[in-house]
């Protein structure tokens, strides 16, 4: 069954107010040709209006959300955008979340939020009806608007101050019924994904503010996504990770010396140039970078000369891991660069990267201006105090799950799963009775998808120099109709009736009955992206003929007009088909 209900849609009567130039400040492909295509209208930065041809498509991304989520047996209900202020302070969240959370007050002084997200709103709700582990597990979820307060929002739909997202959240009594619900939950958004016609990879990551160890982000390939991710080249090992958070072997160089030696290096303090005046490659040094964490202890990490310290790991191995800035280092008796773990001051503690146990000999800052140490020998000339993963996986690196190669992409997240476990059970008091007569925090999941982000990451996917390649799908209507010549006794009527039969089988069809000229007519219809196009003209008709141009190859070919609806209603069957 079609995702819209079935009609014509009379262009001559619609409202698509098309552009023939694009906006000045739109960065990107999507943004460009949503708003050029009459499907978006800006409000403000960052807040957008839906014209109906983008409404259209909104529905059915929506349509295929709701039809995976009830599949795997979630229940749909809708939670309201204001939440008290109350509830953020319960779980903690009303300090932490940071500038991004949009607070306001109401006349009497009380505190309220414009949901950025729902755990603490659907946690309340539950905390006082899911009494009984009887009743576990639940899974609710609703798609509504979300308000976050971006400093600087940007790429049209993909960093918005205002979108649609589906949120979903389960409670449940035991870890395995949670992680047999977060598997049903991974599943449905590949799914979706598929549906949305998304070149997409499911990658490790971490889950930021929402909280929980447990995570996956759904990340649409595209060269304008704002996160990184690693990938694994073979086609049979299906790792793919954030480049902050993945776990890679490195392949480095060994530096060549049989004892320390302290040398000068008249250079610039960079790995680039130290690998250059000694002649090696940038894998064959080691790089340092120092921090403070959260007790006041200055640590300097080091890492391959060749890579780059994963923030997100620093703060993980070492909690409230931040970077000195040039004022702190002299404060603290460092030289940038030129650190090393030989000589460092007194209370400089040490950490490295797993990798570089396996280097024999570095090639380090020698903690004064203008030299280094190349030799320096673990447990020989320094000690180090903690060894951890630190690296930020790049082009290259090896697999750790089979051993090929991996490589860089960019990707825009539609999706992201967590397994929360207890964060908002606990501090927001949310029990159930459990088998042996216990009070218990519920285990609790969580699942969001990005609605109007998903529509933007389709066209950015899905495009050409004329404009959107709208995926079946997902299209605002599978069919244009489109009549050369209007308010005539010959081809009109014709493409009438074709476009009538259509409807009648159930298709999505758009008549463009406009009195424009015909190439205003091609021009918008491949803008628009309609994906199977019928041109009905005088000259075809008086040989009996249509002409169709199927958008996503744009091949065209001539069919007979007493079989032309018989035709097209197979193509677009056929495409439903596939993916029902």
């Amino acid at each position: 069954m079609p995702l819209v209900t079935p009609g014509v849609i009379k262009l001559s009567s619609y409202y698509f107010p098309t552009l023939k130039e694009d906006p000045v400040d739109a960065e990107i492909v999507s943004h460009r040709l949503l708003i050029r295509g009459a499907f978006l209208r800006k409000v403000l930065g960052g807040c957008y209006a839906f014209l109906p041809l983008g409404m259209r498509v909104l529905r059915k991304i929506e349509q295929i959300i709701r039809e995976e989520m009830d599949a795997i047996g979630c229940t749909e209900l809708l939670m309201g955008n204001i939440q008290p202020g109350e509830l953020w302070h319960e779980s903690g969240r009303w300090d932490d979340y940071g500038p991004e959370l949009m607070r306001l007050e109401n006349r009497n002084g009380t505190s309220f939020v414009l949901g950025p997200t729902h755990e603490e709103l659907i946690t309340s709700l539950v905390r006082n009806e899911l009494r009984s582990y009887k009743e576990l597990p639940k899974s609710l979820y609703h798609i509504n608007w979300k308000y976050r307060d971006e400093i600087r929002p940007r790429f049209g739909l993909l960093r918005a101050r205002e979108f649609i997202m589906k949120d979903a959240y389960s409670f449940h009594d035991s870890a395995e019924s949670l992680n047999e619900h977060y598997q049903q939950q991974s599943s449905a958004y590949a799914r979706i994904c598929e549906r949305l016609g998304l070149d997409f990879r499911p990658v490790e990551a971490d889950s930021g503010q929402i909280g929980g160890k447990v995570t996956t982000e759904y990340m649409a390939l595209a060269e304008v996504g704002e996160a990184e991710l690693v990938y694994c080249e073979s086609e049979c090992c299906g790792f793919a990770a954030n480049t902050e958070v993945a776990s890679v072997d490195v392949k480095l160089a060994q530096y060549q010396a049989s004892n320390v030696e302290k040398i000068h290096t008249p250079i610039e303090g960079t790995i680039t140039a130290l690998a250059n005046f000694l002649g090696v490659s940038e894998s064959a040094t080691v790089k340092a970078l120092s921090g403070r964490t959260e007790d006041g202890s200055i640590w300097v990490v080091f890492v391959p000369g060749s890579h780059e310290l994963a923030l997100l790991k620093a703060e993980h191995a070492l909690p409230g891991f931040s970077l000195l800035d040039d004022e702190a280092m002299l404060a603290a008796g460092l030289i940038k660069g030129y650190m090393g773990p030989v000589g460092l001051p007194n209370g400089v503690k040490v950490a490295a990267d797993e990798s570089l146990r396996n280097i024999e000999r570095w090639v380090v800052g020698a903690n004064e201006l203008h030299y280094h140490y190349v030799g320096a020998k673990y447990d020989e000339d320094f000690s180090v105090d903690l060894w951890a993963d630190f690296l930020c996986a790049k082009d290259g690196d090896i697999c750790k799950q089979c051993g090929a190669t991996v490589k860089i992409a960019r990707g825009i997240e539609v999706g992201q799963v967590f397994q929360l476990g207890t964060k908002y059970s606990e501090s927001m008091h949310a029990y159930y009775m459990s088998e042996d007569g216990s009070e218990k925090p519920f285990l609790m999941g969580c699942y969001g998808w990005g609605v109007t982000r998903s529509l933007a990451a389709v066209v950015e996917q899905h495009n050409d120099s004329n404009g959107i390649i709208w995926p079946m799908g997902v299209c605002p209507a599978e069919v244009c109709v489109i009549a050369l010549a209007v308010n005539d006794e010959f081809v009109e009527p014709v493409a009438t009736r074709l476009a009538d039969e259509l409807a009648k089988r159930g298709i999505e069809v758009a008549l463009d009955d406009r009195n424009e000229r015909p190439g205003v007519k091609f021009n918008d219809a491949d803008l628009i992206g309609w994906p199977l196009q019928l041109i009905v003209g005088k000259r075809g008709l008086e040989n009996g003929k249509v002409e169709l141009k199927v958008r996503d190859t744009l091949e065209k070919s001539e069919l007979s007009l007493n079989n032309a609806a018989d035709e097209v209603a197979k193509l677009v069957f056929e495409h439903r088909a596939m993916f029902a």
